[in-house]
């Protein structure tokens, strides 16, 4: 079985380079290449034409291939198809800021969460991305626009904590001095709440920001939108998040989808507040994307208002999130949805 080199630390690259009978210095070149998202070991230039032999002998470079590209015509928002050797697709955004380029990547293919408001459950679940495929994600972003990312938000498709090896490796490796570098502060990780590995995450230590998907006050309402909530209620899930409060110093973002006549009232943002109160916290209200089959509809203006205001009244800071993109679909899960349709479509003509 050939390596993902990719997805090697620098360590384990001395450890693979040295076995090969090279000297350790090779290992520092051929990362510097691989992380500046080289997609054949022959364009190392620097490295003999027999370790290069070796190098494709027993290893493989992960790239992600543009199967589609959608541009907003009104932010310049990007949204990626991305296709892996195995043919399997993932959904990746491009957005730019006043403070740069962010990009939202996926973790897995497809999601186990079952969350009803979001089109990528809908698809189903075929397997993790590996940390090289995360790169892969960003490389190709940066590659077909001649631009530098310097914001990361693990928020695409999948659960990174339901990944949760794959995707640490990926946070060490994007973050290393001698590769990306896109320091910690400037990634986000959401998760819709697997209690565990958030007390795995927050000993760690790494000063990213936790985005925590809540969208509802109470287990009754979370419980009916998202599964997870069965397994690990909104105590137990708010518990987890004041560990990591207080192992982190790092404020949590709260999402919250604003679904009309679903959890958007007043008594549930008061219910909320009181919950929040005393956190290092931030809520980010998301009018509900519309999602064919879910029947769900974005709240109304006054409504994500009144919720901004009643959460103040806590020592909670909320803000609507801004939408980019809106004209391509940009939240994630829709295209490989459609993607997918259409090719059980061709196949069975």
């Amino acid at each position: 079985m050939q390596t993902d080199i990719k997805s090697l630390y620098e360590n384990e690259l001395t450890e693979l380079m040295t076995g090969f009978g090279e000297p350790k210095y090779r290992a520092a070149q051929i990362f510097r290449w691989l992380h500046e998202g080289v997609t054949s070991f022959d364009k190392m230039t620097n490295v003999s034409k027999k370790l290069r032999e070796k190098l494709v002998e027993n290893c493989y470079i992960s790239n992600a291939s543009i199967e589609k590209k959608l541009i907003s015509s009104y932010d310049d928002t990007r949204k990626y198809l991305f296709s892996f050797f195995d043919g399997e697709t993932v959904e990746s955004v491009l957005m730019k800021y006043h403070h740069g380029y962010t990009s939202c990547i996926s973790t897995q293919a497809g999601c186990k969460m079952g969350c009803t408001f979001c089109a990528t459950g809908q698809g189903g679940f075929s397997r993790n991305l590996t940390a090289s495929e995360m790169l892969a994600q960003i490389q190709a972003e940066q590659k077909d626009n001649g631009i530098r990312i310097s914001n990361i938000v693990l928020m695409g498709m999948g659960e990174p904590l339901d990944n949760f090896d794959n995707v640490v490796r990926f946070l060490r490796l994007v973050s290393c001095e001698n590769g990306m570098n896109i320091g910690m502060r400037h990634i986000s990780l959401s998760t819709c709440g697997i209690v565990p590995r958030i007390y795995e995450l927050a000993d760690m230590k790494l000063q990213l920001t936790l985005s925590v998907s809540l969208h509802a006050p109470n287990d009754d309402i979370r419980s009916r939108t998202m599964p997870v909530n069965k397994k690990y209620p909104v105590a137990q899930l708010l518990d987890a998040c004041r560990y990591y409060n207080a192992q982190t110093g790092r404020r949590i973002s709260f999402e919250y989808a604003m679904i009309d006549g679903v959890n958007d009232s007043d008594s549930c943002a008061t219910e909320l507040g009181k919950k929040l109160k005393g956190m290092i916290a931030h809520v980010n209200l998301i009018p509900v994307n519309t999602v064919s089959g879910t029947g769900y509809r974005k709240s109304k203006k006054d409504r994500q208002q009144s919720f901004i205001n009643i959460l103040a009244g806590y020592g909670i800071t909320a803000t609507v999130r801004r939408t980019l993109g809106s004209d391509i679909n940009a939240s994630c899960g829709q295209l490989r949805r459609k993607n997918r349709q259409d090719t059980a479509t061709i196949g069975g003509e």
